[in-house]
């Protein structure tokens, strides 16, 4: 019981870091219905820059984070500017493709400045653990829990309590009729990137708990918050996060097993299976079309 309890904790701490890239997807989703492939090499971006601001800046932690958080703001918005808003009323393949064309011109573009080597994330926090009836937990775990909560507590506020909030769900609900309201439509879109981008920065907590960086590190990361993102109910803020928490739990619990070679598979297996019995997530609705 004791090694199911710290796999479930261990599995917890993961799955937030997914759960904050999974809300990236999601809002970007539930906008302008895009599947932004480029956002998990936003989060590798996030983890160099944090890198940067800790080692050769010299800065706290938590002040990296932040900086680390509004350059990834910045360079979503810029994403969308360039490579998106001008396909925006192209054939969804088309955007797609742009996508996947912005994900490989980072990783290659990354790998070109920096090279391909893992290089090793400065311990900016020194690492206590804490143990309690023989499960462990380190304030590292702790730091990256309590951060990606208050940032998902964060982002649902400014979505049901500000203005661009209900800008973001009237634009989600109904373009057409947001702009006849009034409502900005590029601004709103890019609002939801630079939210979106800015919580990839979450790779700065997982350079931080991995203790390495390397330009490929948001690819399977960026993958699995996709999976953890339909698993929950793409376009659902909530889902992405159940998603993500329990992308954790699943790895984890496999990587303990005698399967932990076969984690990854076991994951995108799970996408295919909630694909077939539930394509609109757990928290996601059946919504009737008129044809």
């Amino acid at each position: 019981m004791t090694t199911f309890i710290q796999q479930l904790i261990n599995g917890l701490m993961l799955g937030s870091v997914y759960a904050l890239l999974a809300l990236g997807y999601t809002m970007v989703y539930g906008i302008i219905k895009l599947i932004n492939f480029a956002h998990g090499d936003i989060y590798m971006l996030g983890a160099y820059f944090g890198y940067f601001f800790i080692k050769v800046l010299h800065l706290n932690f938590f002040i990296a984070l932040i900086l680390a958080m509004a350059v990834s703001a910045i360079i979503g918005v810029v994403i969308e500017y360039v490579a998106y808003r001008p396909l925006r009323h192209s054939p969804r393949i088309a955007v797609l493709i742009s996508a996947l064309g912005i994900s490989f011109l980072l990783e290659n573009g990354m790998t070109y400045l920096y090279g391909s080597d893992q290089r090793s994330f400065p311990q900016a926090i020194k690492t206590v653990q804490y143990h309690f009836y023989g499960i462990q937990v380190s304030n590292i775990q702790l730091i990256i829990a309590v951060t990606s909560i208050v940032l998902m507590l964060l982002l649902t506020y400014i979505v049901k309590n500000t203005k661009m909030g209900r800008a973001m769900r009237a634009v989600s609900a109904d373009p057409d009729a947001a702009s006849l309201m009034g409502i900005n439509i590029n601004h709103t879109i890019s609002f939801t990137f630079a939210i979106g981008s800015a919580l990839a920065a979450g790779g700065v907590l997982i350079g931080l708990y991995y203790n390495s960086i390397d330009p490929l590190m948001g690819m399977t990361p960026g993958l699995k918050a996709f999976v953890a993102a339909v698993l929950g109910g793409i376009g659902i803020i909530p889902g992405a996060a159940v998603g993500g928490w329990l992308i954790g739990i699943l790895e984890t619990m496999v990587q303990a097993t005698a399967f932990s070679d076969y984690k990854d598979a076991i994951v995108y297996a799970m996408l295919i299976v909630i694909l077939l019995i539930k394509p609109t997530g757990i928290l996601g609705k059946n919504k009737r079309e008129k044809v």
